[in-house]
């Protein structure tokens, strides 16, 4: 078997290496690859690559030749496998419709980039269209790919962490008690939840809260996070050395967001055995069991959001109790090894050898 991986989502290639790690050690030939390497066209912000020859993507795919492409975003690398008859399984790492209606609810309002999403998608259609299957890492967006195309072949694969990079280090000096967020604001749907922080933060002015992320509506939520005293802002820290160390020394793990696929970040402060709490959105609840592997709040509720950090902050045992059932959870159902068995037998139930 020979896979080809093709990888252009947004700080995924780290993820895309793991599964290809894992798949060399179950005797697959794979190679990993970066997709705008070997396809790109129109729209581009670069005019030199509206026109791309097919060559380089053509060289790739005869020294390679692979049995199976893998892509983790749709885009002219899924269309070009296509049209070269070989199977294509697009590895779908998010909502894509849903993250697409918000785009054009707000960075995309003007014509000319309406235009572009319209082209965009029109790419990505066809990726769907013409793929072999369908591979959401959640039933959560399982159920939405049904909705769409619902004579396709569409298997879960989830996502994977390694658990050896996982272990407690030497942390950052923050203030305790704390409470620790690491997500980014790149999509409002996900990042506006954050407004109700303000309320929380006000009912626990002796707790610390420090946000670790950046992103595109930055500025439309943290002039209200910092007017208060007991907020940090700490940017972007470097993955995965800062965020170890960032996740070592909060007491407790919280993920505020209006829309979530699966939520890594709760993956990795699990195999850190931090207690969690999180938003009840999208494919949170498959990875978090309430009041067991950790808290889950609806959204818009912050005096839940109170009563749970408290709970949490005053009551350590539990709190352990909690972060050992996660850790045990994430590492038996999250580690790449499985996720790339499960990725061949997808492959083999689809008959491809």
């Amino acid at each position: 078997m020979r896979i080809l991986i093709a990888s252009g989502a947004k700080g995924k290639f780290e993820w895309m290496q793991e599964l290809s790690n894992s798949l060399n050690k179950l005797d697959v030939k794979c190679k990993l690859v970066k997709d705008s390497d070997y396809a790109r066209g129109f729209p581009s912000k670069r005019l030199s690559e509206w026109i791309y020859s097919h060559k380089k993507f053509e060289n790739l795919i005869n020294d390679f030749k692979p049995d199976v492409v893998l892509i983790d975003r749709q885009t002219y690398f899924g269309t070009y496998t296509i049209k070269s008859k070989i199977p294509l399984f697009v590895y779908l790492l998010g909502n894509y419709w849903l993250e697409i209606e918000s785009a054009k609810k707000t960075l995309y309002k003007n014509p000319i980039m309406r235009l572009v999403i319209w082209l965009r998608g029109r790419t990505a259609k066809k990726c769907f269209e013409g793929a072999t299957a369908i591979l959401p890492i959640t039933k959560y967006i399982e159920k939405e790919v049904k909705e769409k195309y619902p004579k396709k072949n569409i298997d879960i694969l989830s996502v994977g962490v390694v658990p050896s990079v996982w272990e407690t280090t030497s942390g950052m000096h923050l203030k305790h008690p704390c409470v620790g967020l690491l997500q980014t604001a790149n999509i409002w749907l996900k990042t506006k939840e954050l407004l109700i922080l303000p309320k929380i933060m006000e009912a626990m002015p002796n707790v610390m809260f420090y946000w670790a992320g950046d992103g595109t509506y930055r500025d439309k939520i943290l002039p209200l996070l910092k007017k208060h005293d007991n907020f940090k802002w700490l940017g972007s820290i470097s993955y995965p050395d800062e965020v170890k160390e960032y996740l070592s020394e909060i007491d407790v793990y919280a993920l505020i967001s209006g829309l979530d696929t699966l939520g890594v970040t709760l993956l990795e402060a699990m195999l850190m055995k931090k207690p969690i709490i999180a938003t009840n959105v999208g494919g949170i609840p498959e990875i978090i069991e309430d009041g067991k592997s950790g808290f889950l709040i609806e959204k818009g509720d912050h005096e839940e959001w109170i009563n749970k950090l408290r709970y949490l902050i005053n009551n350590k045992q539990k709190a352990k109790e909690m972060s050992e059932i996660g850790y045990k959870f994430a590492k038996d159902n999250f580690n790449w090894d499985k996720i790339a068995k499960n990725l061949l037998r997808i492959i083999n139930s689809r008959n491809i050898s």
